[in-house]
């Protein structure tokens, strides 16, 4: 698994590269597992709880670049609030979740999205794409502090 790791961190913009090792060796060494995949849109890296086996973080490629979902357990506002108008469009644009919404429209066995407030807008978004971001400059503090805050709860439930 190692060696995959490293080709992925080799098609990771430079600019990126110690983000990315940073979020690595933070998960690793909190206990989480790695598995990352090649796939046809590049690689795949996944994150899970070791006991769960829940994904709490991804790092993947689409066209216009490298993008990480987290998954966190409990919402940090103050976190949140500190996402910047391009991060918040993003929020802005994933998919609702329907569960939250109407329960009989979505599988029984889907984990539940995020339902929270954030400067006075109410979000109720899926699981799976709530918090999917473009890595850039000013996403980078933002989603690193997200994974930490995880991190945090994680050990301390």
């Amino acid at each position: 698994m190692e060696n995959l790791f490293i080709d992925f961190l080799k098609v990771v913009e430079p600019q990126h590269q110690n983000f990315v090792k940073e979020i690595h060796e933070s998960l690793i060494a909190s206990g989480y597992k790695i598995k990352v995949e090649n796939k046809a849109t590049g690689y795949f890296v996944s994150y899970s709880h070791p006991k769960t086996k829940q994904s709490v973080f991804n790092f993947f490629f689409r066209k216009k670049g490298m993008k990480v979902r987290v998954y966190p357990k409990k919402i940090n506002i103050e976190i949140l609030s500190k996402l910047s108008s391009t991060m918040r469009k993003e929020l802005d644009s994933a998919m609702i979740c329907r569960r939250l919404v109407n329960p009989a429209d979505c599988n029984q066995k889907c984990v539940m999205g995020y339902d929270f407030t954030l400067d006075g807008k109410r979000y109720q978004k899926c699981r799976y794409n709530c918090f999917e971001f473009f890595v850039t400059a000013e996403s980078m503090p933002v989603v690193m502090e997200l994974v930490k805050g995880e991190l945090w709860n994680n050990t301390n439930c």
